[in-house]
């Protein structure tokens, strides 16, 4: 039987790598008797961490997904990864759910990770549930992990469960009324949590202020509306190890949390822009299918999967869809729930469901499939720009196509990983958050595909420009005792605005060059335009006027322009005080408060501006700050070092700036060196 929208919980599991997600999701699955025992990470029996990686390195490497039964709710139940470097698995598993369920780890505290999801789940106005794991660790100190989670995800943190005798179980304080937990009385704490939840119904509002006490149905009525507007952010304390607490963790999920025809609906439109025109949805099986695929991944024994995120309509086998805006329309075939690494066909499934679909070549991440109407688009959870880089070379001759055709498969599955051909260095790069997340793609590519690469730092994107005004001119003039060669021509060069690009004009008056000679002149022009005067790289930001140039009725042919363009080019460029430009980009360092120090004084060695700085709780600081990229590559290593592994920070392009003198002298003086290697 297909689930309805009312039964179905969403929920993802977030934290900092190490915190016990994929332990508390095993924990939740044994309980619910998917499994007959406890899988563990450590012993390779877990359920979600199913990947030879994971097994291997014991902890998440992909988002997985489970489903099970609970108290009369259907729970599709997401483990995201949580180190920094696999975020883009956590984004990717954050678009399917309703509820972010953020794990903390009662021994370790408040980690970088764990605030940076929470943000993206806040921002991307998902309903929110914090656990409180490992809470029977020897150094949990609960009192002042509760106290921080409160200091740094505000006042809505209010504990559901609390630990009762010496932490060898908990207790429902949204129920209990009375009794002693290891925190204190129950009654305060239902207290707390009363008054957050009241706070998101005006009518329960107006009656609590009045003396009338909620009773339990309307309380927990409003539960899921005090989550999705925010008043309420339910704590659980869990050891999920000994399964402590995940029963009452399910029990709120199933009856208590929002359900997607609760959860406010998605905007969905027929272009990419902002303004395009809306598409209305409903959560309503009865209404034509609309759907997002959140996660593209690989089955060993179906091949490729989309994770299909329901939002309005029904799925079975006969179900028709359109992709984005293509017209033509293909068939669902077989549709699965996914439990693990393996996959159970089923026959339908109804709006607000999670499923996944085979053979889907043509899907990708994001992509909206729709049964019917004009193109369709929905939005994704923002996603840090990839810039930690290598460049790949095969190590056995030939296997060039093999490694682009497994690189292609390896981008659609990880959202924050890219491959690209660099068409100025000629390297095949690829870039990701960090070293660690490069390493286990690379893993990925020789285990699936029997493919091994040879690595290196890739070159810098460097770009050459002028800071004045010049003239040039050349005159190509050829005979070979046949009929000759001959172009003249005179151009003017002058600097552009950054990030203006390119501009090609003609101010030449009369017939002194026919104008079918111009595209000719700009070919020649084009030649060095893309592979630099200076030192080798594309040029940009230079106006080129063609002032004047003299023709020949019988000799003059498009070669000669050319020629003659290319070298009057590179006449004026000379004269025009050529500068190579540097990639500059916005970084964003989270470091201990007491590192703040240690890191302006390395900025500062990296040619690094300091922008700004903000404080956040838990004697945390944000780091704002530009660099050149040159001085960054490697930037992760450093921090590590430096911070002792409690560093985060990420990295986006900015704009482009002349390099100083002495670092150009160098680049010029190697790419001369490359450029007489290559002859």
């Amino acid at each position: 039987m297909a689930v309805k929208p009312q039964d179905i919980r969403n929920i993802v599991l977030l934290g900092h790598g190490g915190a016990g997600k994929t332990t508390l999701g095993e924990a939740m699955l044994h309980q619910a008797k998917v499994t007959t025992r406890l899988g563990s990470t450590d012993e390779g029996t877990s359920l979600l961490d199913y990947s030879a990686i994971e097994k291997d390195r014991q902890h998440s490497v992909d988002p997985s997904m489970a489903n099970f039964e609970h108290a009369g709710a259907h729970i599709n139940l997401i483990d995201a990864p949580g180190y920094p470097d696999f975020i883009g698995g956590s984004i990717a598993a954050l678009t399917g759910a309703d509820v972010a369920v953020v794990v903390v780890s009662a021994t370790a505290g408040i980690e970088v990770n764990t605030r940076r999801l929470f943000k993206i789940a806040q921002d991307n106005k998902r309903a929110l549930a914090i656990v409180i794991n490992k809470m029977d660790g020897e150094n949990a100190d609960l009192e002042r992990v509760l106290a921080s989670v409160q200091e740094t995800f505000g006042a809505a943190c209010r504990p559901m469960t609390l630990p009762v005798n010496n932490r060898a179980g908990v207790v429902n304080c949204f129920t209990a009324t009375e009794g002693d937990s290891d925190l204190g009385p129950v009654a305060d704490f239902r207290t707390q949590i009363v008054e957050n939840v009241v706070e998101a119904d005006e009518s329960l509002m107006e009656a609590y202020l009045g003396g009338e006490e909620p009773s339990g149905e309307q309380l927990a009525a409003a539960v899921s509306k005090a989550m999705i507007g925010g008043t309420l952010i339910p704590v659980f304390f869990t050891a999920a190890r000994q399964c402590i607490g995940a029963q009452e963790l399910m029990d709120a999920a199933a009856k208590l949390f929002p359900s997607p025809l609760q959860m406010p609906l998605i905007a969905v439109r027929t272009g990419k822009a902002e303004d395009a025109e809306a598409v209305e949805i409903a959560v309503d099986p009865d209404k034509p299918f609309v759907g997002q695929a959140v996660k593209i991944t690989t089955d060993p024994f179906v091949g490729k999967l989309a994770w299909i995120r329901i939002f309005q309509g029904r799925v079975a086998g006969e179900t028709m869809y359109i992709l984005r805006d293509e017209r033509k329309a293909a068939k669902v075939g077989h549709l699965f729930r996914v439990q693990g690494k393996d996959t159970q066909e089923i026959k339908e499934a109804l709006a607000g469901d999670i499923i996944a679909l085979a053979k889907v070549d043509d899907i990708q991440y994001g992509d909206v499939l729709h049964a019917e109407g004009d193109a369709m688009y929905a939005p994704t959870p923002y996603r840090p720009n990839p810039m930690y880089s290598l460049a790949v070379t095969p190590k056995s001759r030939g296997d060039e196509q093999k490694i682009s055709e497994a690189l292609h498969k390896l981008t659609q599955e990880d959202i924050t990983f890219v491959a690209s051909r660099d068409n100025q260095t000629g390297e095949t790069v690829i870039s990701g958050i960090g070293d660690l997340h490069l390493r286990i793609m690379l893993t990925k590519m020789q285990e699936r595909f029997d493919l091994e690469v040879e690595t290196k730092p890739p070159k810098i994107p460097y770009r050459e420009t002028i800071s004045t005004k010049a003239d040039g001119h050349y005159r190509h003039k050829k005979q070979t005792g046949g009929a000759g060669q001959f172009g003249e021509v005179y151009l003017r060069v002058e600097p552009l605005e950054r990030g203006s690009g390119y501009e090609f004009v003609s101010e030449l008056f009369g017939e002194s060059i026919p104008r079918q000679f111009l595209p000719a002149i700009e070919k020649g022009v084009q030649d060095v335009w893309h592979q630099g005067a200076v030192a080798g790289y594309p040029m940009q930001d230079i106006k080129i006027a063609i002032t004047d140039g003299k023709h020949h009725p019988v000799d003059s042919k498009e070669v000669a322009f050319r020629t003659a363009g290319k070298y009057a080019f590179i006449d004026a460029i000379e004269k025009a005080k050529p500068v190579i430009l540097e990639p500059i980009v916005d970084m964003e360092i989270t470091v201990p408060a007491n590192h703040m120090g240690d890191i302006a004084s390395d900025l500062s060695g990296r040619r690094g501006r300091i922008m700004g700085q903000d404080m956040l709780p838990g004697n945390m600081v944000v780091v704002k700050a530009q660099a050149p990229l040159a001085e960054v590559m490697q930037y992760n290593s450093q921090l590590r070092s430096v911070t002792g592994g409690q560093g985060s920070y990420s990295m986006e392009f900015s704009h482009y700036e002349p390099v100083p003198g002495n670092v150009q002298a160098q680049i010029v003086a190697a790419g001369k060196k490359h450029a007489k290697d290559e002859e």
